[in-house]
């Protein structure tokens, strides 16, 4: 079951939150197709500023986005002129007030999203996969992460048969809940078709703080037993 669970929402309620929070009784189709389009919007609006995620609210009667963007400069523009047309789109696309929040991610590497992005610009300009691959592999593991997985599938290397190769570098658990893994799926348009480029990032293990150990901190006493 590890290989066919997407490893976000796999992990939703235990250290992972949900990118989209909102709450409705009579409006959820509506408000859902919205967040279809909002993202689809980003999506194609933002190629050159490097997004990794979006993040929907909906307190009251606005929508807030928050992008999280490695490249914030290109993504907002000279003087906002970028954000101001983003915006403007993605009201008339929504039909609702939009609030847009655009945050710097620090360790572009560690985006799994944005390693497989790169990896299918890579093979965008015929460069051969394996090399894409190691170098994307190598440049993750410089910056911190404890293992990462990278599986390219489709006609590679030009081939008429489509194969998936599969490069692992350091530790993947899958199947440990408490484990942070980042998972990308980026499609590289070539001339012999789509390749699609898969990405699986570990950064380490989140443990949640034990609640008995809380207890004790803020009433100072002493637990039984000791």
């Amino acid at each position: 079951m590890g290989q066919k669970v997407h490893p976000y929402g796999f992990r939703l309620g235990v250290n992972q939150d949900w990118r989209t929070r909102w709450y409705a009784e009579k409006n959820y189709t509506r408000f859902l197709l919205d967040d279809l389009k909002l993202r689809r919007v980003v999506e194609q609006r933002c190629v050159g500023g490097a997004v990794a995620r979006v993040e929907i609210e909906r307190p009251g009667d606005e929508t807030h986005l928050t992008l999280y963007s490695a490249r914030p400069g290109i993504l907002i523009g000279r003087g906002g002129q970028n954000v101001e047309i983003l915006k403007s789109d993605l009201e008339k696309v929504s039909g609702d007030k939009i609030r847009l929040t655009v945050r710097e991610v620090e360790h572009p590497e560690l985006e799994a999203l944005l390693v497989a992005r790169s990896i299918a610009e890579r093979l965008e300009e015929r460069i051969p996969f394996r090399r894409a691959m190691r170098q994307a592999a190598f440049r993750t593991l410089q910056s911190g992460a404890k293992g990462i997985k990278i599986k390219c599938s489709g006609r590679l290397g030009g081939l008429e048969i489509a194969r998936s190769e599969t490069l692992r570098q350091g530790q993947m658990p899958l199947h440990k809940l408490r484990a942070n893994i980042d998972y990308g799926l980026v499609e590289a348009h070539t001339v012999m078709g789509r390749i699609g480029v898969k990405v699986w990032i570990y950064k380490g293990d989140i443990i949640p703080e034990m609640k008995e150990k809380n207890a004790t901190a803020e009433t100072g006493e002493v637990p039984q037993g000791t």
